[in-house]
């Protein structure tokens, strides 16, 4: 596996990317045009960016016109679901679990009304579903967290499995914090820690021991493409780099890159407060986090192109982030 050769074997090849008009769908809707795949987007809202793709309109809760598109296509990649990044009312956890399950569930429902169902679905989940232990590292085999986020996760990994057909290699992507360029759809969180950090606010928060594991968008589209058309790739996966960071050193490279030799730190009663007031987010998204491994991938042999975190950042800030 070597993640520099995103283009082998996706030329040509029918992809459905289910939720893809926001960062992450963007990125490897590009990306994957751009190595000769045939890319339609599903998703509520039009994309906000250009590019060499077919849009269709769904409601990622029902049956509809969409169902056409699933017929023939050689992969199905599923990434929908609420963002995470916001204050977790009563609504908004509700809307989080309904809008993976829900969307799993019937695109699960449209391949048993089609005639040719794709013969591989790529499955988004979250490296989430370990919790937030202080210290410890996990991979693919750690025990499971507990609280909302990983209930969450286990609810949508359950929704996978009974939704795919019996016949289809099934690939599980738990992916961690990734990294990338600002696009139509939004550059992802890094950009608000880009801006915080250029404000000289980019310092420890809380402990600043909580891990921080990521992965350069760049290497996340090479996973996804292999998954696709690697014959051997079934299960779930930690899509992550392999040298995860922890907070208080993911925000040093970053002020680093960008030349800030300020960082301000924030404590936790800070974090608290502000979070919801200035950034409507949930605090807990940066007090807490965790430290994981893809040892599955590194076991195939995966080749990341950007194992180290300044390096990413480095390129990604030349490229703006």
């Amino acid at each position: 596996m070597d993640g520099s050769e995103v283009s082998n074997g996706i030329e040509g090849k029918r992809i459905l990317i289910a939720g893809g008009s926001g960062f992450l769908g963007l990125s490897m809707a590009s990306q994957f045009g751009r190595d000769g795949a045939n890319v339609t987007i599903l998703s509520r809202s039009i994309p906000k960016a250009a590019g060499a793709w077919k849009h269709i309109v769904w409601d990622g809760r029902t049956p509809g016109d969409w169902v056409a598109s699933v017929d023939g296509c050689d992969a199905i990649v599923n990434l929908t679901g609420r963002t995470v990044n916001c204050i977790k009312t009563p609504d908004h956890r509700d809307e989080i679990l309904r809008s993976r399950v829900e969307s799993t569930r019937v695109l699960g429902e449209s391949m048993r009304l089609v005639t040719s169902p794709p013969p591989v679905w790529v499955q988004m989940s979250t490296a989430h579903l370990y919790g937030d232990p202080p210290t410890a590292v996990c991979t693919e085999d750690s025990a499971e967290g507990i609280g909302f986020a990983p209930s969450v996760a286990r609810a949508w990994e359950t929704a996978f499995y009974q939704s795919k057909l019996p016949t289809q290699r099934g690939v599980v992507m738990r992916t961690s914090f990734v990294i990338g360029q600002d696009r139509g759809g939004g550059g992802g969180a890094l950009a608000t820690l880009g801006l915080l950090t250029r404000l000289g606010l980019g310092g420890k928060v809380g402990k600043g021991t909580q891990g921080m594991s990521w992965i350069h968008e760049y290497d996340l589209n090479a996973i996804f493409a292999r998954a696709v058309v690697d014959e051997t790739m079934a299960g779930a996966y930690l899509v992550s780099s392999p040298n995860p960071a922890s907070q208080m050193h993911f925000m040093k490279a970053l002020r680093k890159v960008l030349k800030m030799p300020i960082g301000l730190p924030a404590f936790e009663w800070m974090v608290r407060v502000g979070a919801p007031l200035l950034m409507k987010t949930d605090p807990e998204l940066v007090l807490y986090g965790r430290y994981v491994i893809p040892r599955r991938l590194m076991e195939a042999g995966f080749e990341f192109r950007f194992p180290e975190l300044e390096p990413a950042l480095r390129q990604l800030h030349e490229r703006k982030i």
